[in-house]
């Protein structure tokens, strides 16, 4: 088990650091694939040695090697995030290679969705639409049994909230209810537990802006998506064992 961790960790610190630039080029219609990574400030191409996850940024003492300009510790710091996501899932699922898979997606969408949405304030189809077809397809091959539960967890979730939405205008974002969807699609009946969490860490925050900055905070666009996230990760932790355990009791 500890073998596998430290495996997952090493993948996830490398596809960090793919992930670092689908969050710079994504928002601004630049392709993913081409051309390769370059220093914003002057051009320079990083080389292999010089894009190792964390370790390189450490190395360079987080400057680029040509010309000295600071790199933003977020790249290194989105490497470690979705390292420490990979082990988690693993950890948490080890005994459920299912699981797992849904896990990394959910994983691999939700580390860029909460960077550009905080950033820019929406979240890209172009991740959450490929994403959900993702945990289709690994749902029908790896657990064709629990699919069905996924599929109609998601289809709850976004019908009132899409309703909502359209009647609303301002009550959410489409892309929060994609993402809803999304996380109906790979989480299933823990869905519940982990909606909760976003929705009171939301509010919590909503309120701290209140009191810290009075009326003011009222025009302050706060993203959901990163709540969403959290929630995510929460319910993909605590949700099943949490919604089960509330049905057990009221049964009894």
């Amino acid at each position: 088990m500890l073998a596998a961790i430290v495996l997952a960790l090493i993948a996830g610190l490398a596809i960090g650091s793919f992930l670092n630039v689908v969050i710079y080029r994504v928002p601004r219609g630049e392709s993913v694939v081409s051309p390769r990574s370059r220093c914003p400030h002057c051009g320079h191409e990083i080389t292999a040695i010089e894009n190792v996850p964390v370790f390189s940024w450490l190395a360079l003492r987080g400057r680029c090697r040509s010309c000295k300009e600071p790199i933003s510790w977020r790249y290194p710091a989105i490497e470690l995030l979705t390292g420490v996501l990979y082990a988690g899932v693993v950890a948490v699922r080890f005994d459920d290679g299912a699981q797992i898979a849904l896990g990394l997606i959910l994983a691999t969408a939700l580390v860029p969705i909460t960077f550009i949405d905080l950033e820019f304030k929406r979240i890209p189809n172009v991740i959450t639409y490929p994403t959900a077809v993702a945990l289709i397809v690994a749902g029908c091959i790896l657990d064709l049994h629990g699919e069905p539960e996924r599929l109609l967890a998601a289809a709850i979730v976004v019908a009132p909230f899409l309703l909502l939405t359209l009647v609303l205008s301002r009550s959410m974002g489409m892309g929060d209810v994609k993402l809803m969807g999304v996380l109906g699609l790979g989480l299933g009946r823990a869905l519940a537990p982990g909606l909760f969490f976003a929705f009171i860490s939301g509010t919590l925050v909503g309120v701290g802006l209140m009191l810290r900055f009075g009326m003011r905070a009222r025009k302050t666009a706060v993203p959901f998506g990163p709540f969403l996230a959290a929630g995510g990760v929460f319910a993909f932790c605590f949700g099943a064992s949490l919604w089960d355990s509330y049905v057990d009791t009221f049964h009894h």
